[in-house]
Formats: C-alpha cells, structure tokens, sequence
C-alpha cells in the first residue's frame, strides 16, 4: 500500500540560527553578559568589594539573564563584606608597608588611595610622596613621579640618595630631567 503525502503549512519565519543554535545578536548579548559577570568577580577575588558590588548591581539593572540569581547573591557578599571593619593601622609605618604591599603586588589604584590617605592624615608624610613617585615610575607616569620624586626630597633631601639606588625608578633612568634632580651638583 503505498503511502501519500499531505502538504504541510509553510512553517513561519524564525530568526537565523547559527551551527550551535542560536542567533548571533543573542551570543554577543550573552558574551557581554558573561564578560561583565566575570570582571565582577575578579574584582570580588581581588577585594575590590566596593567596585565588584556596583558592577554586579549594573549587570542587575541591566538584565543579567540567567546569571540574575548569583549576580545578586555576589551584590550581597560584596556589601556584607564591604561592610566589614575597614583596615585599621597601629602607626603610619604600618599603613604605609600595606601600601607598599599593594603595590608590589600590583593593586597600583589600591595602593595610589593608600598613599594619598597617608598624606590626607600627615601632609608632612615625605615616604607616601616616594611611594606616589615610585607608583608612577612603575605605571610610566613620568611627570607625576618626578612630581612627586622633587617634593619627596625637598621634604627630606635623603630620598635623593634612596632613588638613586632604587630599582623601581629603572624605566626613569634614561629621562634627563631624572638624572638632573637626583644628581644635581654634576
């Protein structure tokens, strides 16, 4: 018995597909999502709990999708642990070792409030400018470090003899004004 065909409807016009099924406007939508998703959380990672709160709570406002439920939930961590205990120091020598650590690690914004809080609470703090100037120098800020290198040492003219066999200045070795202030009587 032989079989017959029926017509079927012409099915309605669906948005392009691609290999893997879906449409290319929603992959760049998704991937942005998912860019944005993981900068938070690197942030958060890196105890930017601040910073990693309002980029989670942009991502909500935005639409985050199906990464709705832990953007909210990394909003919440974040503001529960930005509410924690701010860090507290015994002694500026001690603040200003944080700095420094954050800035060998390579938290150069952490590190540039840290230094600028240092001399928000002792304007005198002659090591916090060396610390600004050695940041700049490592971020190539040339005209802020030598900025910051000049007041450093007109504050205690010793900071000239530390720079000058300081290695974080390596990349402000070859600028002539550089050699001009740490070396002024040649």
């Amino acid at each position: 018995m032989a079989q017959t065909k029926t017509a079927s409807a012409p099915a309605a016009k669906r948005s392009s597909k691609t290999l893997a099924g879906t449409s290319p406007t929603t992959d760049h939508a998704r991937a942005q999502i998912i860019a944005q998703y993981e900068a938070a959380l690197r942030l958060m990672q890196e105890g930017k709990f601040d910073k990693a709160q309002a980029a989670f709570d942009r991502m909500l406002a935005a639409g985050a999708g199906d990464l709705s439920d832990r953007a909210r939930m990394y909003s919440t961590a974040c503001l529960q642990q930005g509410t924690k205990k701010k860090n507290t120091f015994a002694n500026p020598e001690e603040h200003y070792d944080y700095a420094v650590s954050l800035l060998n690690d390579g938290h150069y914004e952490d590190a540039r409030e840290q230094f600028n809080q240092i001399l928000k609470e002792n304007d005198k703090a002659d090591y916090a400018l060396y610390g600004l100037a050695v940041l700049s120098s490592m971020t190539g800020d040339s005209h802020r470090c030598l900025e910051h290198l000049t007041e450093a040492i007109r504050q205690n003219p010793r900071n000239r003899i530390q720079a000058r066999a300081d290695s974080d200045f390596q990349d402000m070795a070859d600028d002539p004004r550089f050699t001009e202030l740490l070396y002024p009587e040649v």
